[in-house]
């Protein structure tokens, strides 16, 4: 396989130590731009020509390429934001004198509307921990994860890293560190500050050790939970509600701010709560509350 140039990786090393420092971006958001911007150098690279004389046709091109081995849209849009932030950043330390990439458009993704819950699903699977039989060794911890996760709307990865002197349960909330360590207090609901007490008595305390730090969450090993363990968890007892849908922790967060909007919740109040730094990444839930307008229309309407 072919290696990049010293001065590539020079470049492209300096970038991430900058992604880092100064803008505070998650690991796993540096490990996916590195991965992207590597594979942009390598074809960079091939073109046989100075890094400086890199056109936007020549960008477009590779973009192209990606489209053409079958990567997802998704994929694309992060592979384009790689590279425009890397030739602003690359202009800014008078490495390139003119960003071509400065007019590379990301293309308007299709509107893609993400799976919700009924509310009859939600407490069908709330109660599968419980309704389980064998019951699960477990099922304290289970049923207060998924409790909590739809009760606040939380990330996944804000959930297995959320420790238990940020969580004010006598109080209803909990302090969470979301994305660049943002972070909002979040209304914790009765029924799942009820579950996290009982499961932080009679269950984490037992299982707890030296390597528990204070991770409220815990595997069977005393370690704090994995992500994967907590998708694991959720699709579990999806299927042991027998809810059809394909599901995961992002479903319940989802489910969260849908359910809050149809309650007639107020928008900033749920960007607030998801943690959402701007109100259009909140602004999906409307089209989907417009849906659940329209078939409750269609269904009890008489000219429906």
């Amino acid at each position: 396989m072919t290696e990049l140039s010293s001065s590539y990786k020079e470049h492209l090393e300096s970038f991430i130590n900058y992604l880092t420092l100064e803008r505070n971006f998650s690991p796993h958001t540096r490990t996916s731009y590195s991965n992207d911007l590597q594979r942009y150098l390598l074809y960079v690279q091939g073109l046989e020509k100075p890094f400086t004389d890199i056109t936007l046709t020549d960008i477009q091109q590779f973009i192209q390429e990606l489209h053409n081995a079958g990567l997802e849209a998704r994929s694309v849009g992060r592979n384009i934001s790689a590279v425009r932030s890397f030739h602003k950043f690359l202009v800014r330390e008078n490495v390139l004198r003119v960003n071509a990439a400065e007019n590379l458009h990301q293309p308007k993704p299709p509107l893609h509307l993400p799976t919700v819950l009924t509310v009859d699903e939600v407490f069908r699977l709330l109660d599968a921990p419980l309704l389980e039989e064998p019951p699960g060794k477990y099922r304290l911890r289970d049923k207060a994860l998924l409790e909590f996760l739809y009760a606040t709307g939380v990330r996944v990865s804000e959930l297995v890293n959320l420790q238990q002197s940020n969580c004010y349960l006598d109080a209803g909330f909990a302090r969470i560190f979301g994305k660049g360590s943002k972070e909002r207090l979040v209304p914790v609901g009765r029924s799942a500050t009820e579950w996290a007490k009982r499961y932080r008595q009679e269950l984490r305390l037992s299982i707890s050790n030296r390597e528990s730090g204070d991770y409220l969450f815990l595997n069977a090993r005393g370690k704090k939970l994995s992500r994967m363990s907590a998708y694991t968890i959720v699709r579990h007892f999806s299927a042991a509600a027998g809810i059809a849908k394909k599901i995961s922790p992002h479903t319940l967060r989802h489910t969260f701010a849908t359910h809050l909007l149809e309650g007639g919740a107020d928008l900033r109040a749920v960007q607030e709560m998801l943690g959402h730094s701007s109100i259009t990444a909140t602004q999906i839930y409307t089209h989907i509350d417009r849906t659940f307008i329209k078939e409750v229309h269609k269904t009890f309407h008489p000219r429906g």
